[in-house]
């Protein structure tokens, strides 16, 4: 059986985008076990997207497609951001360091793939 991430080596976004749900996956399951469901909901819908929209992306209809779909992207990325700075910041929550630091990799990722389609869609105009 090939894996999601076999499949996609050569996208790093898509490959970066999947790890980082697994994650999170893990991590509201953490924090389901410490019944923390409400944070653990919410960090769950917007971490997953991340990827789930990332992979939509790359069957836009034209640059213009792309680019908005990328920036619904980084809206989730923004909002899965809020979530772990507030578990950081809360007292019986786990740390989410680590998965802030490879969210801000995305986010890094998304803005370089971001500006890149702009100038070229600028350029076909």
């Amino acid at each position: 059986m090939i894996t999601f991430s076999e499949k996609y080596k050569d996208n790093a976004i898509l490959v970066k985008s999947f790890e980082f749900a697994k994650n999170i996956v893990d991590y509201a399951e953490k924090l389901e076990s410490l019944r923390k469901f409400v944070v653990a909901n919410q960090i769950l819908k917007a971490g997953t997207s991340i990827g789930a929209n990332v992979k939509e992306a790359q069957n836009a209809e034209s640059k213009v497609d792309f680019i908005h779909k990328l920036k619904i992207v980084m809206k989730e990325a923004e909002e899965t951001e809020f979530w772990l700075f507030l578990c950081n910041e809360l007292k019986n929550y786990p740390s989410g360091e680590k998965l802030l630091k490879e969210l801000f990799e995305i986010i890094k990722i998304l803005n370089k793939i971001i500006s890149t389609a702009k100038k070229k869609n600028a350029i076909n105009r």
